[in-house]
């Protein structure tokens, strides 16, 4: 079977600690969780598809913990290729709370993830691949790429936050032929051209027009997906066509309801969930996009990884709920908004 999608985003475990904004611990305290972004964009594509389709791999130290393969394996066993190493601490990283300031910093050593990882694994030459990194060391995994005979995946970089800075513009301009799907944030988009950071929907188009101006894509074939919070997403394809998609939860009600409980992974699991969409789409990015947002929509709804049951039916819910069922209200919404 072939391999839909693979990302080599870093599996993490999530440990948290909570200040008030002069530094006081509040007496918060959160149980580690199974984090990373590659860890919540495979999620993301597999509330679409089935798990003999994904692939991720997983590095676990001697300390990984039996809880933590638990929950993994309830998404599927097939998703995960664990390579093990007793000689060394799984990847933790610690989310510092500080009033509404979330500091992160990585608390054991990381192993970085490309392209030559898939190497005689299940998971070679997969349909599209996913990676979370700077522009620099985007231009290596593409490199990679290029050296594997046949192989000509969809590729879908998503910038890392620190280092989506005007510095980084040259090595960015130079890797964009070479990339399928654009997709930063609102904020780092805004960042990376050196345009005022306040976010509307006006500076979100004009941010993607740059972007697909340097040449996104094999002959300018790629597109450009900027991710803007509860203001949705902005799609524009080489076409320079332009399109929002909404937030799944997007209204004050939604907000007042509590259905948004933290947006950690949310972009993440968006991308995945686009990825997994093009699959399905036959690879129609605004519709791919709808995917993506319904994948979002259960991420935020907890801390952590969205839940997944299977029903007396055999039937697939996330969260108690239909993904399907989300996407065909998303569907109407944006139909309306059109109209």
């Amino acid at each position: 079977m072939t391999i839909q999608f693979v990302t080599f985003g870093m599996f993490i475990i999530d440990e948290f600690s909570f200040a008030d904004e002069q530094g006081k611990p509040t007496g918060k305290t959160v149980a580690p969780q199974i984090g990373g972004g590659g860890t919540y964009a495979i999620i993301g594509a597999r509330i679409w598809l089935p798990p003999d389709t994904l692939g991720m791999i997983i590095d676990r130290g001697n300390d990984f913990p039996q809880d933590v393969q638990n929950r993994l394996l309830t998404y599927g066993s097939d998703i995960w290729h664990f390579r093990d190493d007793t000689n060394r601490l799984t990847t933790r990283s610690r989310n510092s709370y500080k009033g509404q300031f979330r500091g992160f910093e990585y608390i054991t050593p990381r192993i970085r993830l490309t392209p030559r990882d898939l190497e005689r694994t299940r998971l070679t030459r997969p349909a599209s691949v996913h990676f979370i990194c700077s522009p620099t060391r985007a231009l290596q995994i593409v490199s990679e790429i290029q050296e594997v005979e046949e192989w000509n995946p969809t590729t879908i970089f998503e910038p890392i936050p620190d280092r989506c800075i005007p510095e980084e513009l040259p090595s960015l301009k130079a890797v964009l032929p070479q990339i399928t799907i654009l997709s930063p944030n609102a904020e780092e988009a805004l960042s990376l051209l050196s345009l005022p950071l306040i976010v509307t929907k006006s500076a979100v188009e004009n941010a993607a027009s740059e972007f697909l101006k340097m040449g996104v894509g094999k002959e300018n074939s790629g597109s450009v997906i900027i991710r803007s919070g509860a203001l949705g997403a902005y799609v524009m394809t080489s076409d320079k066509k332009g399109r929002w998609v909404d937030a799944f939860w997007s209204s004050a009600e939604d907000i007042d309801n509590l259905m948004v409980v933290d947006v950690t992974g949310a972009g993440n699991s968006f991308l995945g969930g686009f990825a997994a969409a093009l699959s399905i789409t036959n690879g129609n990015v605004y519709e791919a996009a709808l995917y993506a947002s319904v994948s979002a929509s259960f991420t935020v709804q907890q801390l952590g990884l969205p839940h997944l049951t299977v029903g007396s039916n055999g039937v697939e819910e996330w969260n108690q709920d239909s993904p399907h069922r989300r996407l065909e209200a998303l569907r109407q919404r944006q139909d309306r908004d059109i109209k």
